[in-house]
């Protein structure tokens, strides 16, 4: 309470000598007058600058730079206004270092506007910005060093270090800003990643990884190590937390294992053509706890990076993106195997997503039971767009040339034969009234 009293003091002693006089109070309402001004005057004024920013679409510069006056304008006005006011009360040989202070202040939040721009976080700009204000003003109104000291004082102990409430507020902001930075930082570092032609997509995305992870740890080790913590002293603790998160999170340590050993041997990359189980689609990412499939009915599953290791996986386009199809068809005894043969052939001309070398080759594969068997096999190398639709073109043009050509198509047929002595029996339903089933004996034995 004491440390309270003595707050509320300072503070009562500042504001009796730095605004309750009427010089002081005078600047006050010069600020308050000018800061209307200038809101008024850039509400008339900011819908012209959209209008000029809207018609440099091909000029970037100028786009970004009446972006930054958008951002700015009212401020800039503002600054004009008290700046006028500091010359008046120049002119009447008074001090005007209320008017001092609020032009750093709108010169400080300038500043801080522009720097927020290049933030890719516009939440946390704002935010940082504003934190970053309050403490400007402070510091400009007097205020920051015994605001500082009342925070320091409020600490407690742990060991041999000691915690203070300025050394929380110093790290939160640290951390901001140095998480902030590694997020711009790994952005232009993955930027210049993915533009080096020269190496595989699925390195490109374990670099680019790499360095985040890089960046973000060293982000947050700077600014632990920036309020005073002793990070060795964080060695015991975070082994022993280590053993815990290994043990209760294997599975999910696994699956970020698994996705950096797909990442380094290129088994399953972006833009591959895979079967796994029943999911049958293109790879559109692998990340770092699973990978992205995408099927032709345009789902989307996320296959945990284990399963891709531990169990089998048809990549279609592992090594080449050439596939060979097989569509079996099948004929009746009947007809012509040698020109069904011709027409299973012929049937592949004219459909551009059929390889024409290797050729189409129709075999004779087996004599069934109801049907003598044959296999058209073809190639194609975009199993992406997907396989069901051209086997249909296939079958449908097979179908209209067999019919054409009268080779039929075979229908299940069975023959039964009664033989010399054999009998069958006959149930008449009568309503559950009916006699028992009589022996029906074959009128001509010798047949």
């Amino acid at each position: 309470m004491d440390k309270i009293s003595e707050v509320l003091v300072f503070l009562e002693g500042w504001f009796r000598s730095n605004v309750l006089t009427w010089k002081t109070g005078l600047q006050w309402v010069w600020a308050a007058v000018a800061l209307l001004l200038a809101l008024l005057v850039w509400r008339g004024l900011r819908p012209r600058f959209d209008n000029w920013r809207g018609g440099l679409a091909e000029n970037p510069v100028g786009r970004a730079v009446l972006s930054g006056v958008l951002n700015i304008g009212w401020l800039l006005l503002f600054l004009g206004l008290a700046q006028a006011g500091v010359q008046v009360f120049e002119e009447l040989e008074y001090v005007p270092w209320v008017l001092d202070a609020v032009s750093q202040l709108a010169l400080a939040g300038m500043a801080l506007r522009l720097l927020a721009l290049g933030m890719p976080n516009k939440a946390l700009a704002r935010s940082t910005a504003t934190v970053v204000w309050v403490f400007v003003s402070l510091h400009i109104l007097g205020l920051l060093t015994p605001l500082t000291s009342f925070l320091n004082n409020l600490s407690f102990t742990i060991g041999e270090t000691r915690f203070s409430a300025l050394d929380g507020f110093k790290g939160l902001i640290l951390a901001t800003i140095f998480l902030q930075a590694a997020v711009i930082l790994s952005r232009i570092a993955v930027g210049r990643i993915t533009a080096m032609r020269d190496v595989s997509p699925s390195v490109q995305v374990l670099l680019g990884k790499t360095v985040k992870v890089v960046l973000f740890t060293v982000a947050i080790l700077m600014a632990l190590s920036s309020v005073g913590i002793d990070l060795t002293s964080l060695a015991i603790f975070s082994s022993a937390l280590g053993v815990g998160i290994g043990f209760g999170l294997r599975t999910i340590f696994s699956n970020y294992v698994a996705g950096i050993i797909l990442l380094m041997d290129r088994s399953i990359k972006p833009g591959d053509t895979i079967e796994v189980g029943t999911v049958y689609g293109v790879v559109t990412g692998v990340f770092g706890r699973f990978s992205s499939v995408r099927t032709r009915d345009g789902k989307e599953y996320l296959i945990p990076n284990e399963h891709f290791v531990t169990n089998e996986v048809v990549n279609w386009t592992y090594s080449d993106a050439d596939v060979r199809i097989r569509v079996p068809v099948g004929i009746a005894y009947e007809s012509d195997v040698n020109r069904a043969l011709e027409l299973m052939e012929e049937a592949p001309k004219g459909l551009n997503r059929i390889l024409a070398s290797p050729e189409p080759r129709a075999l004779l594969v087996e004599f069934g039971d109801s049907s003598v068997n044959l296999e058209l096999r073809i190639w194609i190398a975009d199993t992406k767009d997907g396989v069901g639709n051209i086997k249909s073109d296939l079958l449908l043009r097979i179908w209209n040339l067999f019919h054409e050509n009268g080779i039929e198509f075979p229908f299940p047929q069975r023959d039964v034969l009664l033989k010399p002595g054999s009998a069958l029996s006959v149930t008449l339903d009568k309503g559950g009234d009916g006699d028992a089933p009589k022996p029906l004996k074959n009128p001509n034995p010798g047949e």
